[in-house]
């Protein structure tokens, strides 16, 4: 679905509920960049990232907390990025995004908490994936070299956290970032 048009997540929302009588989990993981400096970054560059990254995650949310609600139970999980939490030259929108996607984790926690449903986020750290293979290897190394972990992450190491924070074991963890960088972060 389209995460930028309301009526549509609605009636995805909708056909789910028919269908399945309710939704357990929530990820919010859609995403994009468009990297520029400050002073280079273009307003429409600036908007699309917001768009998709922020306001989507705002948009879905809304449309699923209810029916989570109504069934006393459910598990929100944002996707953050470590980014959100120490920033990054050249990304300014993408890092604003990913901080709002914190602190809109931690509201939901507060809000959502007491009726059953738990609000968490992931921040990934320097993740091997399709996007980062396409990179020079020199910055790959970088990257590798900056991680205590002395390697960079795998789509395996992110899906075991998501796994985690979607399981019963994490039925009282609500608010958290929890973060899978290799220690990065530290």
């Amino acid at each position: 679905m389209d995460v930028r048009d309301r009526a549509q997540i609605r009636d995805v929302v909708d056909a789910i509920v028919a269908r399945f009588g309710g939704i357990d989990i929530l990820v919010n993981d859609a995403g994009i960049t468009a990297d520029a400096s400050l002073v280079k970054m273009t307003e429409e560059q600036w908007d699309r990232v917001m768009d998709i990254n922020l306001k989507c995650v705002f948009n879905v949310t809304q449309a699923v907390a209810p029916v989570m609600i109504a069934r006393g139970k459910g598990r929100i999980i944002n996707a953050s990025s470590v980014v959100g939490i120490h920033g990054n030259f050249g990304q300014t929108n993408y890092v604003a995004t990913k901080a709002g996607v914190i602190g809109m984790t931690k509201v939901w926690a507060r809000e959502l908490d007491r009726k059953g449903v738990t609000v968490n986020a992931v921040a990934p750290g320097f993740i091997l994936t399709d996007m980062t293979a396409k990179m020079p290897g020199n910055i790959l190394e970088m990257m590798k070299s900056k991680t205590p972990a002395g390697r960079l992450g795998t789509p395996r190491d992110v899906a075991l956290a998501y796994l985690y924070l979607a399981s019963d074991d994490a039925d009282f963890v609500s608010g958290a970032v929890l973060s899978v960088d290799g220690g990065i972060s530290i």
